[in-house]
């Protein structure tokens, strides 16, 4: 029998994979024409020429974390892994590379020209795009019992491997508590209004800088429910995709509703279908995922499995 954490990894894992797959043939197409031509199964081709099923660097970088913890994490390990995704094809869905951010790939092609760089991401304003965000959700699942400013300091480290400023730290650190409390048990509503009531007062004790503090401050209101579809942006930037994710987890009531509402956003569609996946998945479990979506997920026995590994670690 699975255990409660290995059944909530496994879902969240396989949920992130398939909304990232549903998500990959339409990525960089426009919401105009998601509305047009609504994706509503996993299609096969599109923009990447992939078979059905087949997942991108999100599901990819999330499993080299994934894997790193079950090795006995560092963050060494981390880097090590996402290096050797992307020159030796580590954990690709079919032995190849086909997607990549800018800022993820010029930050591992200095960690492949020194290894002992470790934090090589970038850690300017303009390095703010989504690629440490896709990949966090296993953090969710590591040390959940540590104080606040060390499980910060393992997500901020972490998400330098390839983003360095502090803001994709932060929303990595919002994602992970909604990924907490929804571990918790809370519905999705519940988890967000505990996140808005305690993250501001979080933020402050973790010397996070107030300007930084302020840029999440219309995420926090408790509103964002209550935004109409015009209003949530759906592009590469860390903030649009957090938003996006929380807006539909707390917009829709099943995770097929939820997946495909975010790939319908359009632009960066397969990320926004993960970070999006990867919460929903967690919160409705394995058995809500449209089993014919599972059926043509890339590799799943071995997502299986490095969940199965990453529990018994």
């Amino acid at each position: 029998m699975i255990d409660t954490s290995e059944a909530q990894l496994r879902a969240a894992l396989l949920g992130l994979a398939v909304g990232d797959a549903l998500g990959v043939p339409v990525e960089f197409q426009s919401r105009a024409a998601r509305r047009h031509d609504p994706v509503v199964h996993m299609r096969a081709y599109g923009t990447h020429h992939q078979p059905a099923g087949t997942w991108s660097d999100d599901a990819s970088l999330t499993f080299c974390l994934a894997e790193a913890i079950a090795d006995g994490y560092t963050v060494g390990k981390l880097a090590e892994n996402c290096v050797r995704w992307y020159y030796k094809n580590f954990w690709t869905p079919h032995g190849s590379v086909f997607d990549i951010g800018i800022t993820t790939r010029e930050a591992l092609q200095k960690l492949k020209a020194d290894p002992d760089l470790i934090l090589a991401g970038g850690t300017d304003e303009y390095s703010n795009g989504n690629g440490a965000l896709m990949r966090i959700l296993p953090l969710a699942f590591y040390q959940e019992q540590a104080q606040p400013a060390a499980r910060f300091q393992l997500i901020r480290e972490a998400s330098a491997v390839t983003h360095g400023h502090i803001r994709s730290a932060v929303a990595c650190w919002l994602y992970l508590e909604v990924a907490r409390h929804l571990r918790a048990g809370r519905a999705p509503a519940e988890a967000y209004a505990q996140l808005c009531a305690e993250a501001p007062a979080q933020l402050r004790e973790l010397r996070v800088p107030e300007p930084e503090i302020a840029q999440f401050d219309y995420l926090l209101t408790g509103k964002l429910a209550d935004f109409q579809e015009q209003k949530i942006r759906s592009g590469g930037y860390v903030m649009h995709t957090l938003e996006a994710s929380l807006w539909c987890l707390l917009r829709h009531e099943t995770f097929a509703e939820t997946v495909l509402a975010a790939v319908n956003l359009g632009d960066d569609t397969d990320t926004t279908g993960a970070v999006t996946g990867g919460l929903a998945g967690l919160y409705y479990g394995e058995a809500a995922i449209p089993a014919e979506w599972l059926a043509v997920l890339a590799r799943r026995p071995d997502i299986e499995d490095l969940a199965r590994r990453m529990t018994a670690r």
